[in-house]
């Protein structure tokens, strides 16, 4: 019985990382990479998302709830398993740490990305580009946020290896290189996406280019 509800946890898991989590991680970094193209257009991205229609909801179900269900068993993952780097120093064991070490950061990172936004936003304040602008122009909070983007989209890409693998869509060898050649592809794309946002705030120069 106990197997069974781990193995059934283990593939809810695997799911939210990538339904609803990652298509809400790739929303996200959409909206943010308006800011390339000036103030006026991250704001009316930013408003558009603000006024859809049951929003508090949506974001509870469909945001919330499964992210604190994928950190915290992913936590429990985390000090449960066991690393092979300096045994099996193979491409795989260490996309396995990395995996583990990114999520952990990902727990800090996110929870204090929401209070800096959703919370202030319920106290109060406007998230709009000036506010992100104000975030970022710390030097720490900006290698902060760019390890956190980096870790996400990591997160998310090898995560995304590792569902096709378990939920037994790339079964043999060669499917999986490709899987991982493709993950790669992802990784990079919405690395470039959420550099690029970042950026934009930090310097408008760089919007419209």
């Amino acid at each position: 019985m106990a197997e069974n509800r781990e193995f059934m946890n283990r593939r809810l898991h695997s799911l939210l990382g990538v339904i609803p989590i990652g298509i809400y991680l790739v929303q996200h970094l959409t909206v943010n990479f308006f800011a390339t193209r000036g103030a006026e257009a991250f704001n009316e991205a930013a408003h558009f998302m603000e006024t859809l229609p049951f929003r508090l909801f949506l974001e509870i179900v469909v945001i919330y709830l499964p992210i604190l269900f994928h950190a915290i068993y992913g936590l429990y993952i985390v000090f449960q398993g066991k690393s092979n780097t300096k045994r099996y120093g193979y491409f795989r064991n260490w996309m396995f740490l990395v995996q583990r070490i990114t999520g952990v950061y990902l727990v800090i990172f996110i929870a204090w990305h929401v209070w800096e936004t959703r919370v202030q936003a319920a106290m109060g304040a406007t998230v709009n580009y000036d506010m992100m602008a104000d975030i970022l122009s710390s030097n720490f909070m900006l290698i902060f946020y760019i390890i956190g983007v980096l870790s996400a989209t990591f997160h998310f890409s090898n995560g995304l290896w590792s569902f096709l693998v378990s939920w037994g869509i790339t079964v043999s060898p060669r499917s999986q290189q490709i899987a991982t050649y493709a993950t790669v592809a992802i990784f990079i794309a919405l690395s470039l996406v959420g550099m690029g946002a970042l950026l934009a705030f930090i310097n408008p120069d760089l919007a419209n280019i």
